[in-house]
């Protein structure tokens, strides 16, 4: 099967909706201040549960799971296979999804990476021949890791099968008219047979589906299409890929305990912004002042510079997280900002001797090119239980007639020989999406989920301030002005940084414009949300009352009963 004509008719898709956005994002939304366009719901709060996403659709999947009396885990799954669908530009079945859950009975946090390895053929001198890891195509496909996610964290913290989990998917594919709708419905249904053959064995079942996706027939097929197409995925890479199950990397920030998956993402660089702005009074400083503002950017230059040089997988580096988040180490590098001067350079440090700045040259950082997409799932259920989960993948091609689309989860590598991020078989790419469960007292009190490449982690902390620091509510602060620092080296294709670049919305006011630019910030207003679609929820212990929020100017949609 060619390749190119189903490339050009999911590039026309892509521009008809980015097209779409543009004109949907051009209203400006102060603080606190509700946009006044018929966006749909994307707001809710109740005490039963609640719901954030992307999709209408999606969301509705998973209000129905809950409402049916499935918990948390059981929504995020359900919510996670339909964003393939209603979010089909930007999540994909064979894309990938991070997934935090919060276990209302044992007080605990676990991580599913579910992130897809490079294939065996993946070599850093057959991308070097190529010029580079394309930005689009067959060949920067990591392995899918989607469906393997969603039924660990289904074996793991779920009560459903993935027969009812993917019947809200299965509607929406039947709904519409797509080819390629007809084809993953069908691979579903197949998916779902498997799972018959389990004699009533939930778990069984499970596993089931997962051997006939990763190790079965489907394995088979996507292989040889791979072959057939110039591909570098094969079976053995399908057979060998596993969910790995991890404890969240975490840090205290004023009393509350901010948690992320690991270094394999670029979430613990949110962790090392906020203790550097542990050490000064933001409350004080007001939100969207510039003392506020400028203090924020510089903590996240600092602490993307230190993701930039040293964030990898840490099943193949040796990653110095203990370094990264050590409050001495914080302290040490918190002198570096300067609260009259923006800073024009980017200054690693060293955490594996504790030092605030790395000699220059022991850097390995370089420069490449440049891309980006992905949506958002938040749940809570009516005991407490919490999932937040970052699904991905785009740009791709779909594996001829399985309907599978494939991600280019590839490109987020590099290929610079001695960089802890340069491309191995067998390695995942330290990748962007980055979602967030904050606790108080051992109870989630916030959770965060935000699309939007690089800016995720960015948008992130400032949804953190908002509610820790400056006590907003949900729905205000998704809509707040916000800003984004080009400071850094990109995720996709290693896009070199506009070093002092700060993209700000206007609505932040003018007098705060030119304070920062009196410090040297070399601004780029902007009056979109600036690539980035956040989502909220936070749960009120005093209430016992569930508010969802995300933005609706970035298609975000929220229900709650």
């Amino acid at each position: 099967m060619a390749v190119s004509p189903i490339r050009s008719r999911r590039a026309f898709r892509r521009i008809v909706l980015e097209l779409a956005i543009v004109v949907a994002l051009c209203p400006v939304v102060a603080r606190g201040q509700a946009p006044t366009a018929n966006y749909g719901v994307w707001e809710a709060s109740g005490k039963n549960g609640a719901v954030v996403a992307g999709g209408a659709g999606a969301v509705d999947a998973g209000l129905e799971i809950l409402k049916e009396g499935g918990n948390a885990t059981d929504a995020a799954v359900a919510i996670i296979l339909a964003l393939n669908v209603t979010d089909a530009t930007s999540a994909c079945f064979g894309g990938e999804v991070p997934i935090m859950v919060y276990d209302a009975k044992t007080g605990t946090i676990e991580v599913l990476a579910g992130q897809g390895a490079a294939p065996a053929l993946a070599t850093r001198d057959y991308f070097k021949a190529r010029g580079g890891i394309p930005a689009e195509g067959l060949v920067s496909a990591a392995v899918p890791a989607v469906l393997d996610a969603c039924l660990t964290a289904l074996d793991r913290h779920g009560s459903i099968t993935f027969s009812r989990a993917s019947a809200p998917m299965l509607r929406l594919l039947d709904q519409h008219e797509k080819p390629w709708h007809a084809d993953l419905a069908r691979t579903v249904r197949r998916l779902i047979e498997a799972e018959k053959r389990s004699d009533n064995d939930r778990r069984q079942g499970l596993r089931l589906v997962a051997d006939y996706f990763y190790r079965g027939p489907l394995a088979r097929e996507i292989s040889d299409w791979s072959r057939a197409n110039g591909g570098l995925i094969r079976y053995g890479d399908l057979a060998r890929h596993v969910t790995h199950v991890e404890e969240p990397v975490s840090v205290t920030y004023r009393g509350y305990t901010v948690n992320k998956c690991g270094v394999w993402t670029q979430g613990p660089y949110l962790l090392q912004a906020l203790q550097l702005l542990e050490g000064f009074d933001l409350k004080a400083m007001g939100p969207n002042t510039p003392d506020s503002v400028h203090v924020t950017v510089e903590a996240m230059k600092l602490a993307m510079a230190d993701r930039d040089s040293y964030y990898a997988d840490p099943l193949y580096e040796d990653v110095p997280v203990a370094g990264l988040l050590s409050p001495i180490y914080a302290q040490a590098r918190r002198e570096l900002i300067d609260m009259k001067q923006a800073s024009l350079i980017r200054r690693p440090g060293d955490p594996f001797r504790g030092r605030a700045i790395l000699p220059e040259g022991e850097d390995r950082v370089g420069v490449g090119n440049s891309g980006r997409d992905t949506t958002t799932c938040l749940v809570v259920d009516r005991d407490g239980n919490v999932v937040a989960a970052t699904p991905s993948g785009w740009s791709g091609v779909v594996a001829g007639d399985t309907g599978v689309w494939l991600g280019t989860r590839l490109q987020s590598f590099n290929l610079w020989q001695g960089h802890p991020n340069c491309i191995v078989p067998g390695k995942r790419p330290r990748i962007t999406l980055s979602p967030t469960i904050v606790t108080k007292d051992k109870k989630p009190v916030i959770a965060v989920s935000v699309a939007g490449g690089d800016n995720q982690d960015m948008m992130t902390l400032q949804l953190v301030l908002n509610q820790i620091d400056f006590a907003m509510s949900p729905s205000a602060s998704v809509t707040a002005p916000r800003f984004m620092s080009d400071h850094f080296v990109g995720s996709f294709r290693q896009a070199p940084p506009d070093l002092g670049g700060l993209r700000i919305n206007p609505s932040i006011g003018s007098t705060v414009m030119e304070a920062l630019t009196a410090r040297g910030h070399k601004l780029k207003p902007s009056p979109t949300p600036l690539s980035a679609a956040p989502t909220v929820l936070v749960i009120e212990p005093s209430s016992g009352i569930y508010r969802a929020a995300g933005d609706p100017r970035a298609g975000r949609h929220a229900g709650a009963y």
